[in-house]
């Protein structure tokens, strides 16, 4: 018989004695699977210590701890030493995706884009449906974008200081498309690409299937080092150079205007090919005074500008702008009808929609206020003693310094309820003994489930 009666005790997780079948421990974790399935259990609700509950079903201790462990290995449940265990956070959606692979997590990794404006989207694609042009839409006509959806491109990017013609833009699929495009039209296997030495890992992926090889240059808080950049330069021969200047993925550090200028002369000097991916124009143009151009503008006659619209707008549209010059146009222009054919005339009408209509501002609008929220939220668990980089970043890089085992980390913390990326992912090239995390703060479903990832990770940092 138990010790206590538990007919007036307060228990989160009260399992019916009378449903319980041997082996109990397996018969409990079922129980307790259903219950959160079912939503009786709610995300982050603190379990009975096991001691409790073997108390309360007048069981062995080690049957609770077997039964645990069985919900923990599922992901349904975590344990934070000296506080208990609690539900995990996802864990009444995402017992099973697939067959191969569960999604019992917060996730702070995938680098997603404030989801919650799609709603603006979805009224769009309405109107879009009922334009009488809509079967136009649909062929293979205008395989770099009708041209009033070209016009409309390029008023979205005239406020980030691009200016040009019809001749000398395309649109294509994703920012990742237009970076796809422009490897295969101006690059070959076995050149050189110098990076920052944390990169945008999708970038490290692609220079792996063409082939390229990647050149680290260290920087500081302005962005990449001129001398590094040029010293390099010097000892091999490099052919292009990628960078994020508006916010790069994933340190969120902005190159400042003084610091284009002195890579500029760098990479006009010994002629490199720019690759600028400035996907986050559109929160720093306007908002963040030492934004005063594109690097394309400092080099247009060497240079592609690409502005995707995925943070901005639309994520699952998969729309995005190519600008260059005349000297690239010939090889962008067949690169593009042999991997793309065309982009989408129908997703490009739908982003056409949002900036004509001026929705596109509504949704920056609300993605900015979201960033400020979720960035606030960032610093009351993590103060920012010393910040660095964009301020309304939709992600941050925290320093881990001690934690060095990349899977491991990443395991664990899934473990706990939570997914992050670890610095390693973003490594160009060379190892360095800093380490850090880079944490998604805009792929949460809401700000209440962004505290409550954050809080499970600064416990498990301590």
């Amino acid at each position: 018989m138990p010790v206590n009666s538990f007919d007036n005790y307060p228990m989160s997780w009260k399992p019916d004695k009378k449903a319980l079948k041997r082996p109990f421990y397996h018969s409990i974790a079922s129980l307790l699977e259903q219950h959160i399935v079912n939503g009786f259990l709610a995300p982050g609700t603190k379990l009975p210590p096991q001691r409790e509950l073997a108390d309360f079903l007048d069981l062995n201790f080690t049957t609770i701890t077997r039964a645990y462990k069985l919900c923990e290995r599922k992901g349904l449940i975590y344990a934070v030493t000296g506080s208990g265990t609690f539900v995990s956070p996802n864990a009444t959606r995402s017992i099973a995706i697939s067959a191969n692979e569960t999604t019992n997590w917060i996730d702070l990794g995938f680098g997603a884009s404030f989801e919650q404006s799609n709603d603006i989207v979805a009224e769009v694609i309405q109107k879009v449906a009922d334009k009488r042009y809509l079967k136009q839409l649909l062929n293979y006509n205008d395989p770099t974008g009708i041209p009033h959806q070209k016009t409309a491109g390029l008023n979205w990017m005239e406020s980030f200081g691009i200016r040009t013609d019809q001749e000398h833009i395309s649109i294509v699929s994703g920012a990742q498309n237009a970076l796809a495009i422009t490897l295969t039209a101006l690059f070959e296997p076995g050149n050189r690409i110098a990076t920052d030495l944390y990169t945008y890992s999708n970038f490290i992926e692609l220079a792996k299937m063409f082939h390229i090889q990647l050149i680290p240059i260290p920087g500081d808080q302005f962005g990449m080092r001129p001398n590094e950049l040029e010293k390099q330069c010097c000892q091999v021969d490099i052919h292009g150079i990628f960078l994020m200047p508006s916010c790069g993925n994933p340190t969120t550090v902005m190159i400042s205007d003084f610091r284009k200028h002195e890579l500029a002369d760098v990479i006009r000097r010994h002629q490199l090919i720019l690759i600028e991916d400035d996907i986050h124009a559109f929160m720093t143009a306007g908002i963040i005074s030492d934004y005063q151009q594109p690097m394309f503008n400092l080099l247009p006659e060497q240079s592609v500008y690409i502005c995707g619209t995925s943070k901005s707008m639309c994520s699952g549209l998969r729309v995005a702008y190519m600008v260059y010059n005349e000297a690239l146009r010939k090889r962008i222009m067949q690169a593009i009808f042999n991997v793309n054919v065309k982009t989408s005339s129908l997703d490009a009408e739908v982003i056409t929609e949002l900036i004509l209509s001026g929705k596109a501002h509504e949704i920056v609008s609300q993605k900015k206020q979201l960033a400020q929220s979720a960035n606030d939220i960032y610093s009351e668990y993590f103060p920012l003693r010393n910040p660095i980089g964009h301020p309304l970043s939709f992600y941050r890089w925290l320093s881990i310094q001690g934690h060095h085992d990349a899977i491991q980390l990443e395991t664990d913390l899934k473990r706990h309820g939570i997914r992050v990326f670890h610095s390693d992912r973003f490594l160009s090239g060379q190892t360095t003994p800093d380490k850090y995390l880079r944490i998604a703060l805009s792929s949460t479903n809401s700000l209440d489930e962004l505290k409550m990832g954050l809080k499970i990770l600064k416990q498990y940092l301590g």
